[in-house]
């Protein structure tokens, strides 16, 4: 790790104003794993933990989260354990407690790939150093990506709370230089494209301030299933978000969002289609979860990723149409 300037901002415009020229910090999770290994080499680094970000808020336009409530935080909130299950526990299918006391809502929309590649500098990496390979595409990427891939990046995202918020159809609020706006999360994080070292539609000068869950959702049959090497402290294999909307036994609503699969959370907008107007039934969710992966493009270590999928979509799908709970 390098030498650094650390200050302190004092109110959000000073954060703003710094943005461009400082890396911001906050729970630091992600960030100081990457400066350890000269990922990241800053030399200006602004600590943004006091910021009046760290309330949770029932509004009529739903739950809003602070940029900087830490993960426990939201993952034991009595309305998010109540309204929003699927983000409770896709939070708490992440990490360690430790990592969850400290992390932060921002700072988890933020983090980046945790492809070995990126992180081993021996190597070229475009989302590292622009047009300096990929050496996942043909090296060992059993891990990597089945959709929205490119020939510069394979690399996954390895939020589990993404997935979940991008399964409640989440909207995350912005502050810059030109003011507020609002961006829906399944714009948020982008796919990697001829910009592999982009990982989101923020601008220069732009930081995250809150994430807020909508009101107009039925989301308590929320299910999160996440498949991994070892059963704590492991990224996704894959993983699925599922919520079913059924009233007299017939799926008025439906959402299904993978992760591991892609280089963002991954709605199958075409499989959930499908399922809403039809009665449930176990065949249904196969023939949703064949449809989900159709498009797959694996790669030549991670064909078990689709037939995985699909198996976990079912899963999902079936303990959410009974009222959810425990994959």
């Amino acid at each position: 790790m390098k030498n650094f300037n650390y200050t302190r901002a004092t109110t959000i415009e000073d954060a703003v104003d710094r943005s461009s020229q400082a890396i911001l910090i906050a729970g630091g999770t992600n960030l100081v794993d990457r400066m350890k290994v000269f990922l990241d080499q800053p030399t200006q680094v602004v600590d943004i933990s006091r910021l009046d970000l760290k309330k949770i808020e029932n509004t009529e336009n739903g739950l809003r989260l602070g940029a900087l409530v830490t993960n426990t935080q939201v993952a034991d909130f009595p309305l998010v354990r109540q309204n929003y299950p699927i983000l409770s526990r896709a939070i708490l299918a992440g990490a360690s407690q430790q990592i969850r006391n400290v992390a932060t809502v921002g700072g988890n929309l933020m983090q980046r790939t945790r492809c070995p590649y990126y992180y081993d500098t021996a190597f070229g990496c475009n989302k590292r150093e622009p047009e300096s390979g990929c050496p996942a595409a043909t090296g060992i990427n059993r891990m990597h990506a089945i959709f929205g891939a490119s020939d510069k990046c394979v690399a996954v995202n390895p939020s589990d709370m993404c997935v979940a918020l991008a399964a409640l159809d989440a909207v995350v609020e912005v502050e810059g230089i030109e003011g507020r706006r609002q961006i829906p999360f399944s714009e948020f994080h982008r796919l990697p494209g001829n910009q592999p070292e982009r990982d989101t539609v923020l601008e220069d000068g732009e930081i995250i301030t809150a994430v807020i869950l909508p009101a107009n959702i039925n989301a308590k049959s929320g299910v999160y299933l996440k498949l991994r090497d070892r059963a704590s402290y492991s990224f996704a294999l894959i993983s699925v978000a599922a919520i079913l909307d059924i009233d007299d036994n017939k799926i008025r609503d439906a959402r299904i969002t993978l992760g591991g699969v892609a280089h963002k959370p991954w709605r199958t907008q075409e499989a959930e289609q499908f399922l809403v107007g039809k009665a449930v039934d176990e065949t249904l969710f196969q023939q949703a979860a064949d449809l989900a992966l159709r498009n797959a493009q694996p790669l030549q270590h991670n064909k078990f990723k689709v037939e995985m999928s699909k198996r976990a979509i079912r899963r999902a799908l079936m303990v959410s149409a009974n009222g959810g709970g425990i994959a």
